[in-house]
């Protein structure tokens, strides 16, 4: 489609954070946004021209919300893909919905992901209790069972050392379809982050080296060593092939762990993401700048790194309390988004700092 004009209006589905973020890169171009999300702590809508408060199935509503909009995107990939079909006639939704389909299911992620060359640590689906023993047989122990949808941020997760682990492991990971993955044995975690246009153009930012504490992102890093940066390459060309698969617009990232078999693929986020928030003072054209130039039809921003270290780290419960000292610190940028309790686990901001 031609190029949407400054002062159109951008819908975003999801009230979290990264909903925040790119309704403020999207202000900077022009851009109106109206954000969607059901009732909670929607801190997208304190920066938002507009909003609806409505759940997502809320056919009424979406139709409403996507006859306000002039393109459509989402900030999360656990919005269900039925009713947004009934809006995708009335407003272009950019990523695709196959896009969050694949996502949406590990084990129809992982075999998208086969199919196109990529490795994945191995796995087997449990659909029910009775079937848990099987799976874990089939991989091995240790390993680590994942809910087939929803989970996120160590959510839906139990590790499996011993079989006297099994006991209680259904209803720890929520008493629904699971996947047991063998555990990787791998030096590092990464990520390939990319944006690629309407056109089909693909640009990448360089790949941060990403700890998690607690299956939570706790810091990504750049340079992110040599051995990830040996495998770039690669990782890039497999994640650049499930984009492409997918007619994707917009940011993707995929997320490898850094193994000496090479690059091993664990999962895709078809969205901006968390590993990418220091492209907001570390790069060119941030992660949200991008997202909002490719669904808006615009010429894509360079994605160079403009300094010679980079660090995000992740305010996690109460660490925002130490915003004084964060901003004493001339290296750092600090993010804080809003939300109205720091409850433990639950992410309130980030802070970026750059060595140059």
């Amino acid at each position: 489609m031609a190029a949407l004009p400054p002062g159109s209006t951008i819908g975003i589905l999801g009230g979290g954070q990264l909903g925040r973020m790119l309704a403020v890169a999207a202000a900077q171009l022009g851009y109106r946004c109206h954000i969607y999300a059901p009732a909670g702590d929607n801190v997208a809508c304190d920066v938002g021209a507009a909003y609806t408060v409505a759940e997502y199935d809320d056919l009424a509503a979406l139709k409403a919300f996507a006859d306000a909009c002039d393109v459509v995107t989402f900030e999360f990939e656990n919005v269900p893909v039925p009713p947004l079909e009934t809006i995708t006639g009335l407003v272009p939704v950019y990523p695709p919905l196959k896009a969050l389909e694949v996502a949406q299911d590990r084990a129809a992620e992982k075999n998208f992901v086969r199919a196109l060359g990529g490795k994945t640590a191995e796995f087997a689906v449990a659909q029910d209790e009775s079937a848990l023993p099987a799976a874990i047989d089939a991989v091995g122990m240790p390993c680590i069972l994942k809910t087939i949808r929803f989970g996120y941020d160590g959510k839906g997760q139990a590790r499996i050392t011993a079989r006297s682990d099994i006991a209680g492991a259904w209803e720890r990971t929520g008493s629904q379809p699971v996947i047991a993955e063998a555990m990787v044995a791998f030096d590092a975690e990464y990520s390939v982050i990319l944006v690629r246009g309407q056109d089909g153009e693909i640009r990448f930012w360089d790949s941060p080296r990403n700890l998690h504490v607690g299956g939570i992102l706790a810091t990504s890093t750049l340079p992110a060593g040599a051995l990830v940066e040996r495998q770039q390459q690669d990782a890039r060309a497999l994640a650049a092939a499930v984009a492409s698969a997918l007619d994707y617009v917009g940011v993707f990232t995929a997320e490898f762990f850094a193994s000496a078999q090479g690059p091993v693929f664990n999962e895709i986020a078809p969205r901006v993401h968390n590993s990418g928030h220091w492209t907001i003072e570390g790069a060119a054209t941030s992660q949200f700048g991008n997202h909002i130039r490719a669904i808006c039809g615009l010429p894509l921003g360079a994605t160079d790194t403009v300094a010679e270290r980079v660090e995000m780290e992740n305010l996690i419960g109460d660490d925002g309390d130490r915003f004084e000292q964060i901003l004493s610190d001339p290296a750092a940028s600090l993010h804080l988004y809003g939300k109205a309790e720091a409850r433990p686990g639950r992410k309130i901001g980030h802070v970026t700092r750059l060595y140059r």
